[in-house]
């Protein structure tokens, strides 16, 4: 039987509606066929696509300045659609050699595993990458600033190189979002959102996000995520929506906050360095300055003296802050990259990273930044004394 029609309003809601049905009914097959084929819009089955999903996605697309977006279940789900959906066993990938720790695995194990080999490369190091490439690269992918160092790429020129080159260059600009950067704008193919984060900002919601320039790989991104099961969930979309609606206000909010937090973490005794792009001391400061202008994004990455036992006494001392393997969220968080994000990696392999067993990385919130520092300031000198 069909569900009773909605009553008839000749006004409108404010909110996008939740639309959680699975299954969306048709009158004929007739019918069917013309959403199949793109003579109609509608929906048939929401592994295919629902109207939360498009809402979000269209707004995504609006602010990177493309279209044909595709929303995913996880900021990973929206790798693996890239990664998986476009290339073959044969195929070469180079990678930053600072990706988030799973996209790391999934460079170090399961390509390789699944036919493809990889490198792994500092993206700030034009030359280094291009030493790498050989006939089989097929694609480049870097995180414009990177988890957890901060370090940044040198995305005008990687973009100069795959143009000449004739491969993929994929950015995840979870970090630094479009507010921060725009991929598009300075020659990136692909872009990958892990909308989990900052976007929706209420760690609420687990969704990720990729659009390509080009419509033809869109069109082969969609059709990989639609047969691999990538769906996201509607309840997940319409969540998003709503942090999206704020997400502005809260960028530049945490922003600002986080330049004063890498300012004071700097000058407290215990500290060993401080990274943030917009420091004069950050090693990758003038490439920071050239392709985020002010924008230094609300990440602060920071190493204490006394290794583990120091960083056990912060997070028991830093009151009111939750050290949790996320970011982006409305509060401040606290990730400690050798126990959670980076802990797949051998303690060699961290340390060439610059990931001891003091460093931190700090996902700035919406505190009023007086409080918060005062928070550093005991946790710090705690751990430290």
């Amino acid at each position: 039987m069909r569900p009773d029609p909605l009553p008839t309003s000749v006004s409108h809601p404010v909110v996008t509606p939740l639309s959680p049905s699975v299954v969306y009914a048709s009158e004929t097959p007739d019918e069917l066929d013309a959403q199949y084929e793109g003579r109609v819009q509608g929906y048939t089955y929401s592994r295919e696509g629902h109207p939360n999903a498009d809402v979000v996605a269209k707004r995504l697309d609006a602010m990177e300045g493309i279209s044909g977006g595709i929303v995913t279940s996880s900021g990973m789900a929206a790798v693996s659609a890239v990664v998986l959906g476009l290339l073959k066993a044969g195929d070469h990938v180079i990678g930053a050699n600072q990706l988030y720790g799973r996209s790391l695995r999934l460079m170090k194990e399961d390509l390789p595993r699944l036919g493809m080999s990889t490198s792994l490369v500092d993206p700030g190091d034009v030359q280094a990458v291009k030493a790498e490439i050989n006939p089989e690269t097929k694609m480049i992918l870097v995180e414009v600033v990177s988890n957890p160092t901060l370090s940044v790429a040198d995305i005008k020129g990687l973009a100069k190189l795959c143009e000449q080159e004739g491969i993929l260059f994929v950015v995840d600009n979870t970090f630094t979002t479009p507010r921060g950067f725009r991929p598009f704008d300075h020659g990136a193919d692909i872009v990958i959102h892990s909308i989990t984060k900052l976007l929706a900002g209420h760690s609420d919601v687990m969704l990720g996000y990729a659009v390509a320039r080009d419509q033809a790989i869109n069109d082969q991104m969609r059709v990989f995520a639609i047969t691999t099961g990538m769906t996201p969930s509607p309840f997940d979309c319409w969540l998003a929506e709503r942090g999206m609606l704020s997400f502005e206000l809260r960028f530049d909010r945490t922003q600002e906050t986080a330049a004063l937090l890498a300012d004071h973490l700097a000058g407290l005794p215990g500290v060993k360095r401080v990274l943030y792009p917009t420091r004069h001391d950050h090693p990758d400061n003038g490439l920071a300055t050239e392709l985020l202008g002010v924008s230094g994004c609300n990440m602060v990455s920071f190493e204490l003296t006394g290794g583990r036992t120091a960083a056990n006494i912060f997070t028991r001392e830093a009151d009111g802050l939750n050290f949790a393997p996320t970011l982006g969220d409305v509060g401040t968080t606290l990730s400690h990259p050798a126990s959670s994000s980076h802990r797949g990696l051998t303690e060699v392999e961290r340390m060439k990273l610059g990931l001891s067993e003091g460093f931190f990385r700090v996902s700035v919130g919406l505190e009023d930044p007086e409080p918060l520092l005062a928070v550093f300031t005991h946790a710090v000198n705690t751990a430290t004394c």
